[in-house]
């Protein structure tokens, strides 16, 4: 449970994060954390980016990248500074962020009309060759009422054989990511949430990529038991396309709660990484941005205790420590 004394801290935020927090932590009744809901739209963080939106429904001019962003700046390449200003980054803000689809009533229909991937010049909706992107429209054509039909079924036939995916499929990868296969479980969730189940195939899919994090206890190696890598308790928000172990976490509990299933206890250890994080206060300290173009700053810098970060850190632990104590 959230400390009484962060509280005050906790509720003095932008729409985008206090309403969660009512819901979530707090549990307020509905009608409190629906009206700060809906004050995502004409209020704070939310109203912001939405006046950024260009006539076309576009932002920044472009589908993944800014309009006539330069591939080959080494400024961007040699520090991996991907901008984070343009249309699938923003929506995805926006749609984390709860805002009501109605607030962008049109914008379907105006990126199928003007927006094309920098990737082969390919159409907004139909998604490209990416798995991240894929599921990222995925999520946002559902949440807009978008024709998405097709990227449900691409995820089956580019499942690899470990059961996750790879970004980087397409250049011969034959072993799965994390980042990949985690960003691909949000958009088949998203899916299944918004269908009541979906396809049998697809469902299958969400399992088997479930299962590969699973076996991994979401964080070390299948082969050696070794940590996949030294950022996988580097908690960091926004947390765009990266993978964590709260990253991780959070959509197992989001999982959980659709599908009516209690924690898997493989994930045990992972969670003692998130645990293990969390300042004596009761807080989760931002551990540094990833870097690129934003819009504007959402969250502290590096170092300083997270309202994000909390939010996201106490509901997992809530949501755990909940079905431990209710376990026989």
């Amino acid at each position: 449970m959230v400390p009484d004394a962060l509280i005050p801290w906790l509720r003095d935020s932008d729409p985008a994060l206090r309403w969660q927090v009512e819901r979530d932590l707090l549990h307020e009744p509905p009608q409190v954390w629906e009206a700060t809901r809906a004050r995502v739209a004409t209020e704070g963080f939310g109203a912001r980016l939405l006046a950024l939106q260009d006539p076309d429904g576009q932002w920044a001019g472009g589908a993944f990248f800014p309009a006539g962003f330069d591939f080959a700046d080494p400024a961007v390449t040699q520090d991996n500074a991907q901008p984070w200003t343009a249309t699938t980054w923003t929506l995805n803000t926006l749609r984390e962020w709860g805002l009501d689809a109605s607030a962008l009533r049109g914008t379907a229909d105006l990126l199928a009309k003007n927006s094309r991937w920098e990737y082969d010049d390919l159409p907004y909706w139909g998604g490209e060759v990416d798995c991240c992107i894929n599921a990222w429209t995925l999520e946002n054509g559902l949440w807009l009422g978008a024709d998405v039909s097709r990227l449900p079924g691409w995820f089956v036939e580019h499942q690899l054989p470990d059961g996750g995916w790879n970004c980087e499929w397409v250049e011969g990868a034959t072993r799965s990511s994390f980042h990949s296969t985690l960003n691909s479980l949000k958009g088949l969730l998203a899916y299944d949430s918004a269908t009541g189940g979906g396809e049998e195939a697809v469902r299958a899919a969400r399992r088997s990529g479930e299962e590969y994090l699973l076996r991994r206890g979401l964080f070390r190696r299948l082969s050696t038991g070794e940590p996949v890598a030294p950022w996988v308790d580097r908690f960091a928000y926004p947390f765009r396309w990266f993978y964590s172990v709260l990253n991780a976490a959070d959509y197992f509990r989001r999982a959980s709660l659709l599908d009516g299933t209690p924690p898997d206890p493989r994930m045990a250890e992972a969670i003692g990484l998130v645990r293990a994080a969390r300042r004596p206060d009761g807080t989760w300290t931002q551990a540094g941005r990833l870097p690129g173009t934003v819009w504007f700053e959402v969250d502290v810098p590096a170092g300083e205790p997270s309202k994000w970060l909390t939010l996201y850190g106490t509901r997992v632990l809530d949501w755990w420590d909940t079905h431990a104590r209710q376990a026989p």
